[in-house]
């Protein structure tokens, strides 16, 4: 947390306390060329970040500040395979899964990527296989079914970026996500298939993951009891793991197994072969397309000047507003229903990245880390949250996310969406003056209730078409920004030790759960109460 204490940091709190209350309304008044000062353009996708409580000495001491914290160094460390997971001595290397450029990214001394490459030829042969109905179940059928079973990595990113790609899937396909070891999950995914016509692919590295494996194997009990047949494992289920040694215990052919790497983070693994129930869904060349935006963004990242970098830029913004305004959270609004799915998918991109309150050098954190990131897509949350958004006493900065063209062409439908994506943008940011409403003539005693304060920033952006590109493209943008704050904040935004606790302490009370006589608990007085109501209500 050097940078907390650099001469840097001290010169924007001085800033900070200069402009605090400036409004936007005179920022905007005083620059008419302010917008297209601020706006900047990759690949099609345009960022919008002039609707922001800065002004040039703003973005100029945030440079500043990711120059003094080593932002383009570490950046070109991890592009170029060094263990920047210091906690795990591990590279950290999803850039590789991605790089369509054909250039050689080593670890060790060794290039990966022709590893990658067969991986992803074997996914594609085998999703074409599945697709095309050459690949039979045990019964000599068609697979008409997917059912992917993995958690937080190995299920978020795929679901969401099927949810966000179903125009571009085939629909003859049912393709169903699990994850949640509550069997519910599980009865209502399976609830209405075939087993003679449904494929479950396994995705797990170790092949020991307790709610995966837990799933996975009442997976296969209902998979049986119609097909009688332990052969019948080997044509239903498909493993994505490094463990053959399991898989095979588990009755899966190992030859269809496929591969990823311990330099793969989970939350950072949809272009690798986690993505498997991606690609079936909507096909290698569309899979392809969307590593191409990723690769284009990556590459952006790793050569644009810092402050004409996109996810440099949304980084520092951030870094802005919780560590010099205080503000604890961060709201993503797609405005596209297709997108339902990537607050909760950024969630875990940030949250578990940056969740952190000790830094690389084991020390506590001199300040605020990752906010807490939520959302839901427009307009369904204009009539839940944006009351809060737009008259609540904490402001929240927001990043609306839009799209010029419609995959569902229907009516005025996008017109009216739009109409409401932009308004919103600019009514957070001007907000409405308490002279203005009471010019109109509102009752003065109501007055104040019809006031927006406005000065709440937000940043737009905007493309013609969600397509694959255009996802892979954002995906990575929010990667890259996640990792940026990571290293100004001096957190290791690539291990994940916080969810270990819970993990052991699980399973110690799963046994005192399920043991046949009354277990001698030493939990505190609450956790002990509560598993005696458990087991006598069970």
């Amino acid at each position: 947390m050097e940078c907390m204490q650099s001469v840097e940091w001290q010169a924007l709190q001085a800033h900070f306390e200069s402009i605090r209350n400036v409004h936007l309304r005179d920022w905007f008044a005083e620059d008419p060329e302010r917008a297209g000062r601020y706006t900047l353009e990759v690949d099609g996708l345009l960022l919008d970040y002039s609707k922001n409580r800065i002004a040039d000495e703003t973005l100029d001491l945030l440079t500043a500040l990711a120059e003094r914290a080593g932002v383009a160094a570490v950046r070109d460390a991890m592009f170029a395979g060094e263990r920047v997971n210091t906690t795990e001595q591990r590279p950290v290397l999803h850039v590789a899964l991605r790089n369509r450029g054909g250039t050689p990214i080593k670890v060790d001394g060794k290039d990966v990527m022709p590893d990658i490459e067969g991986v992803l030829q074997r996914m594609a042969a085998f999703a074409s296989a599945v697709r095309s109905g050459e690949w039979k179940g045990y019964t000599g059928r068609p697979v008409r079914n997917v059912v992917n079973i993995g958690i937080g990595g190995s299920d978020l990113g795929p679901a969401m970026a099927y949810e966000a790609l179903k125009p571009y899937s085939q629909r003859s396909l049912t393709v169903r996500f699990v994850s949640n070891v509550d069997g519910t999950h599980l009865a209502e995914a399976l609830r209405d298939l075939d087993p003679a016509e449904t494929l479950f692919i396994v995705a797990s590295k170790t092949f020991i993951t307790q709610e995966t494996l837990t799933n996975a194997r009442s997976a296969r009990d209902w998979l049986l009891r119609t097909l009688q047949d332990d052969a019948a494992v080997a044509r239903h289920f498909v493993a994505v793991s490094t463990n053959a040694e399991r898989v095979a215990e588990f009755g899966i052919d190992t030859g269809n197994m496929f591969e990823f790497w311990d330099w793969i983070g989970g939350r950072y693994s949809l272009c690798s072969a986690i993505g498997l129930a991606l690609m079936v869904a909507i096909g290698d060349t569309h899979f392809g397309a969307m590593l191409d935006g990723f690769h284009a963004m990556d590459r952006h990242f790793a050569t644009a000047p810092l402050e004409q970098n996109m996810p440099v830029l949304l980084a520092l913004l951030g870094i802005w507003y919780n560590n010099f305004f205080g503000v604890e959270s961060h709201a993503l609004l797609p405005y596209d229903q297709y997108l339902a799915r990537f607050p909760a998918y950024l969630q875990q991109c940030d949250m578990e990245s940056n969740g952190k309150s000790i830094d690389k050098q084991g020390r506590p954190v001199t300040g605020q880390t990752g906010p807490l990131v939520w959302g839901e897509p427009g307009t369904n949350g204009q009539h839940a949250f944006y009351q809060l958004l737009h008259q609540g006493t904490k402001w929240v900065p927001c990043d609306f996310i839009g799209f010029a063209r419609s995959q569902n062409p229907v009516g005025d439908h996008q017109d009216k969406l739009m109409a409401n994506f932009f308004a919103q943008t600019e009514a957070l940011a001007f907000g409405k003056s308490l002279e203005d409403v009471l010019a109109e003539g509102v009752d003065p005693e109501l007055a104040p209730h019809r006031t927006f304060e406005g000065n709440r920033p937000s940043n737009t952006l905007l493309a013609a078409h969600l397509t694959p590109f255009v996802l892979g493209q954002l995906i990575a943008l929010y990667e890259h920004k996640v990792f940026v704050q990571g290293v100004i904040w001096g957190v290791n935004s690539f291990d994940q030790w916080g969810v270990e606790l819970g993990k052991v302490l699980a399973g110690r009370i799963l046994d005192e759960l399920t043991a046949n006589e009354e277990p001698v608990l030493d939990h505190d007085g609450s956790t002990n109460q509560l598993i005696r109501r458990y087991r006598a209500w069970r």
